[in-house]
């Protein structure tokens, strides 16, 4: 499968402008928007533009009365969203001085809340930051070789981007404590069991899949989902309240993890192909 393959067995033919240099795509059919993550090379991991293609491409969403459902994939057949580009991270990249950038979130997209429905179409891994883009989506359909994980614990760091409390939100708290604190990944058939996401499908039917649920909130009134998803998220002018305090904590616990003789070793051994050597402090 090509790097494209994703976005051009579909329907999605008029592309639609939005920022992020490439590395995010945008294209219509109807009234669905299709968000492609189009960072193969590097399994689709979020950088910059990444964060400013996505979040420019929800706002479209969000101000176009014609797009009606959103859903949002990667490109190329091995991996949805890796998580962070860690050369981006170590750039700054992921700590942007643009306010709109720094209000949407990691990715664009963790706390980027729109009326309208989003569907992740995972076609690959999607751990770390890929499960948590998962968790922000209303939907999810996956293809059946995919894995879903928040493994941040095994480098020194956590689940910051909503993770570590949003999973335990959406699946019993306790197999998601085991997800988080051994940082093993389920399977796409197991994610289906819990409740995690809404079809396991093969690789050429996850677009078809997407699609067809697409369609069928297509069929309803838009603006009767819409009001419908503000009030089921907790939504009000873009904001959700009920997150302030998992987030303000999530935010204050992290300085001081990532300033830990544990979280460098972690980095470094990730870094360096070996197993890190924790020593707790």
């Amino acid at each position: 499968m090509t790097d494209t393959a994703v976005a051009s067995a579909t329907p999605f033919t008029d592309a639609v402008e939005i920022g992020g240099a490439g590395a995010v795509l945008a294209q219509r059919s109807e009234h669905v928007l299709l968000i492609t993550i189009n960072r193969p090379e590097a399994r689709n991991a979020v950088n910059l533009d990444v964060m400013v293609g996505i979040g420019e491409a929800l706002e479209y969403a969000e101000n176009d009365p014609g797009i009606w459902v959103v859903i949002i994939t990667g490109a190329g057949d091995k991996s949805f969203c890796a998580g962070a580009d860690l050369k981006a991270a170590a750039r700054g990249e992921l700590t942007p001085s643009d306010p709109r950038v720094k209000a949407w979130g990691f990715a664009g997209f963790v706390q980027h809340h729109i009326s309208k429905p989003v569907i992740a179409a995972v076609n690959g891994f999607a751990l770390g930051g890929g499960t948590e883009i998962v968790l922000q989506s209303d939907l999810a359909v996956s293809i059946d070789t995919a894995a879903f994980g928040l493994p941040e614990v095994k480098r020194g760091i956590y689940a910051g981007a909503g993770g570590a409390f949003r999973l335990g939100q959406q699946i019993p708290k306790k197999i998601a404590m085991e997800v988080m604190l051994t940082g093993k990944p389920i399977t796409a058939q197991k994610a289906l069991e819990l409740g995690l996401v809404n079809r396991v499908v093969t690789a050429d039917q996850l677009i078809p899949a997407a699609l067809e649920l697409a369609e069928a909130i297509c069929e309803n009134a838009p603006l009767a989902v819409q009001v419908t998803k503000r009030i089921a998220v907790g939504i009000t002018d873009g904001h959700v309240a009920a997150d302030d305090a998992d987030w303000r904590r999530s935010t204050a616990e992290g300085p001081g993890l990532m300033a830990s003789d544990d979280t460098r070793e972690g980095l470094a051994a990730f870094a360096e192909k070996r197993a890190p050597r924790w020593t707790g402090r």
